[in-house]
């Protein structure tokens, strides 16, 4: 790519990545550590400058380091931030060049051959990078090399810059962890006294090979220039957005939506071709007068058709003041999920696809969360035995299944007037005299004891099917350790 060029590559390594993350949001005085739950134990993920003056290091039990730093200050680890973290640093690395990827979870690797000049020479590039990284508060190393392993390895294991041509000569001193080995055969090498890169470069080859197999030598001519490999660069993620410029301004809602459907088509089709599906649409409408109306559309699932999409605008666009005409149309899909092609057959099931158009238009005037549905939950206890999710973010199950009738209506425990475990024969509930007529149980439910409920601070409880003369089924329990008559639900 870059004939007549000497390759060079820089290294970035962030030793305090997922601690720095934190602290530049929040600062801590004193050790602090992040640490991440491993084999039932909690580990120093990462720490500070502060905690690893006091000897502390990452790995180390939790509760280890708590003995030895008393004022030590913790917070649990969020590997999903830190990817994040490190994706944003990858998308500030590419002022330096456009070729730019991760080193593992915590380093980059830059090829910035014929790029270096544009920043007055290598040394005014890599003093850049440390200023720019310093004042966003994160601390790195940084290794410049022909390769990428004698970047990596002078980044991790001496910071500085090997000449151009001359890789041997900056690694010869570093140790073999340097070359990007396992663990296991780093031990394995020094036990045989190849503790440098050098004495490993002057050993004779095919026995090294015989003992460890390809890898030291590979690593080692990599490292060396010896054996090519290859930088790749991320790609940015695709932008789904389109836009038409109109030759003369509209103002009516038919043009505005007849704007929209060439607009959805092109987007539709941008969509199938990343086998996703749009959650939220944004359409900004352009005035003449350069100010700008947005029409924000959330579905209740996924969509890449144009045809269902379409009429979900028509009350959003309806309500847009035109002004004095619209000459500009952007239409943009800010959330997107994976929404893969599937097989179609003549065993399809069920179409929901109206009804998750109608929860979309539903849920345009009251706001998705707001429209909800009952999901099973496994819990024997009456009021736990169901969930409240937003239909739009849960599917419906099936597998509703109770061992023994339930009313149709429950609600909290009231209180009324009687003796004894039996259901008594007379009783007032709701300022109505009742009288019963037929009786079934009971059924005695226990508490969950693993969960905390004050409903339930009067323990066991013994429920009766309750049907009286006046006509009503109610459902009633009985309290045996606390005794107590109440009703809690009615039965249709």
């Amino acid at each position: 790519m870059f004939d007549g060029l000497q390759r060079r590559v820089v290294s970035i390594w962030f030793p305090r990545l997922a601690s720095d993350r934190v602290l530049r949001l929040r600062p801590i005085a004193g050790p602090f550590v992040l640490t991440l739950r491993e084999a039932n134990a909690e580990r120093l993920h990462c720490l500070n400058q502060a905690a690893e003056r006091q000897g502390l290091h990452r790995g180390m039990s939790f509760a280890d380091a708590r003995a030895f730093c008393p004022d030590l200050q913790s917070r649990p680890a969020d590997l999903q931030a830190e990817a994040r973290f490190l994706h944003v640093l990858r998308r500030w690395a590419t002022r330096y060049c456009p070729w730019v990827g991760l080193e593992g979870c915590d380093g980059l690797v830059l090829d910035i051959t014929g790029s270096a000049h544009l920043f007055g020479g290598e040394s005014q590039m890599l003093a850049d990078m440390r200023q720019g990284l310093g004042r966003a508060g994160v601390a790195a190393r940084l290794g410049l090399g022909d390769t990428r392993g004698a970047a990596w390895a002078l980044a991790r294991h001496g910071e500085g810059c090997a000449a151009p041509g001359a890789p041997q000569a900056a690694l010869a001193d570093l140790p073999v962890a340097a070359l990007r080995l396992d663990p296991d055969l780093v031990t394995g090498l020094q036990r045989l006294g190849l503790r440098r890169i050098a004495d490993l470069d002057a050993t004779p080859r095919a026995p090294l090979a015989r003992r460890f197999g390809p890898a030291p030598l590979l690593r080692l001519d990599q490292a060396l220039g010896r054996q090519p490999e290859e930088i790749t660069p991320l790609a940015e993620p695709p932008h789904y957005g389109v836009r038409m410029t109109l030759p003369e301004p509209i103002g009516l809602c038919d043009d505005v939506m007849a704007g929209v459907s060439r607009l959805l088509d092109q987007l539709c089709a941008k969509l199938a071709h990343h086998e996703t599906g749009a959650r939220s649409l944004c359409l900004t409408l352009r005035r003449v007068d350069q100010e700008a109306r947005t029409v924000e559309l959330r579905l209740a699932q996924p969509l890449r058709d144009a045809a269902r999409i379409l009429p979900l605008f028509d009350r959003g666009v309806a309500a847009v003041e035109a002004g004095y005409g619209i000459d500009q149309l952007r239409l943009e899909a800010v959330q997107v999920e994976r929404l893969p092609a599937r097989q179609i057959t003549h065993m399809e099931g069920r179409d929901d696809s109206q009804l998750d158009d109608l929860i979309t238009r539903i849920g345009t005037r009251i706001g998705l969360e707001n429209v909800q549905r009952f999901l099973p939950a496994d819990s024997h206890i009456p009021e736990r035995g169901f969930l409240i999710s937003p239909a739009a973010y849960s599917r419906p199950e099936g597998s509703w299944s109770a061992p023994r009738p339930r009313p149709l209506v429950l609600f909290p425990p009231e209180p009324i007037a009687g003796d004894g475990p039996r259901p008594p024969a007379r009783f007032r509930w709701r300022r109505m005299a009742l009288s019963v007529a037929r009786l079934c149980g009971p059924e005695r439910i226990a508490p969950e004891w693993w969960l905390s409920d004050d409903n339930w601070r009067r323990g066991l409880r013994d429920y009766w099917q309750v049907q009286t003369h006046q006509g009503r089924r109610l459902w009633m329990f009985y309290t045996p350790q606390a005794p107590g008559w109440f009703v809690q639900g009615e039965f249709a």
